[in-house]
């Protein structure tokens, strides 16, 4: 296939403009980002802020994890250091009981996060976790302006609708790579299986969240893939997360993306998934380094503090680079 050249940046202004009009870009135009000479990433993503700037303006939505339940997982996710085959010496417990999940509320409001995610590790909730889920949701909902994202695993039909009834806002379960890829990185479970969770999600109210890791051995036509694919799921919010390859997991010795690679990602998703929520997550510190600030010119969301076996800048780190470019955090107005 023939691959379009960019030697007139007003090239990518054109695919702002199909981008705002609703249009997708074509394989070839996404390998074109992709592929493109470092010396055109400024009005790259000059460009994919148009599109940004139209949905989102200057205002960065900031997401705060909580590891609910780490390690124990039966999965083989060669990227996790809380899969069964990851010999990472990580914290292994249940899951947190509902004061210290209410106490993790309290502290993504403190540090001005909009959204609080609970994440626990292993295939899916069994009935007493989503219990205690369920109970700790309800009266965060009643207590403080926050939304809340779960992220629990491959659901059941029944606990899709529980989750949603407690007031859960948003399911997340990332794709991870491409369906081509996926058997290389998992064997535990299917692609299909997690396309099949965020319907669930969706069927029962809640706003499907789903993403990537980008640097596992995926290839340019794959990772444009993924962006059709999330943007054929339809997915309100993307996280996109750069390998952090942690030692003693299957892919430890996988180099990390360069960042000018992980600016054209960020530009990719944003052409192909405008009105969405793009958020530059995991992994962003070790493989954006020091371009940081420039992935919110296309990316309108992160997350602030540590992640789940992996440290995070300071919360102010993150509060300064948004001050710095002249944006400003995006609160909640329940």
């Amino acid at each position: 296939m023939k691959i379009i050249t960019m030697e007139n940046d007003l090239i990518w202004q054109s695919l702002a403009s199909k981008s705002l009009r609703g249009e997708c870009l074509t394989l070839e135009e996404g390998l074109a980002v992709l592929e493109a000479d470092n010396d055109h990433v400024l009005p790259l993503m000059q460009a994919a802020f148009q599109v940004r700037k139209h949905f989102y303006g200057k205002k960065v939505k900031l997401n705060m994890i909580i590891n609910a339940k780490s390690g124990l997982c039966p999965e083989d996710c060669g990227y996790c250091s809380q899969s069964i085959v990851s010999t990472a010496p990580v914290k292994k417990y249940t899951l947190l009981d509902k004061d210290t999940l209410l106490a993790g509320a309290h502290e993504a409001m403190a540090r001005k996060a909009g959204t609080y995610c609970i994440v626990a590790s292993g295939k899916g909730p069994t009935d007493k976790e989503l219990d205690q889920v369920v109970s700790a949701v309800k009266e965060i909902r009643e207590t403080l302006p926050l939304k809340i994202c779960a992220c629990l695993g491959i659901l059941k039909d029944d606990q899709a609708e529980r989750l949603a009834e407690a007031g859960v806002h948003r399911y997340n379960h990332n794709l991870n790579t491409s369906k081509t890829n996926y058997p290389s990185i998992t064997t535990t479970h299917t692609y299909d299986q997690r396309v099949e969770t965020i319907e669930k999600a969706k069927t029962s109210g809640m706003s499907p969240c789903s993403g990537v890791i980008i640097g596992m051995g995926e290839t340019n036509r794959e990772i444009v893939e993924m962006a059709f694919a999330l943007r054929e799921l339809d997915a309100d919010s993307i996280p996109i997360n750069f390998l952090n390859a942690i030692p003693g997991t299957p892919l430890e010795h996988a180099g990390r993306t360069p960042a000018m690679k992980a600016l054209k990602v960020l530009a990719l998703f944003r052409f192909i998934c405008p009105s969405k929520e793009i958020r530059v997550a995991g992994g962003r510190e070790v493989n954006l380094r020091t371009l940081q600030p420039l992935s919110l010119y296309a990316a309108n969301s992160l997350f602030v503090g540590d992640y789940l076996t992996t440290a995070g800048q300071e919360v102010s780190a993150d509060q300064q680079i948004i001050e710095d470019l002249g944006f400003e955090i995006e609160l909640n107005a329940l």
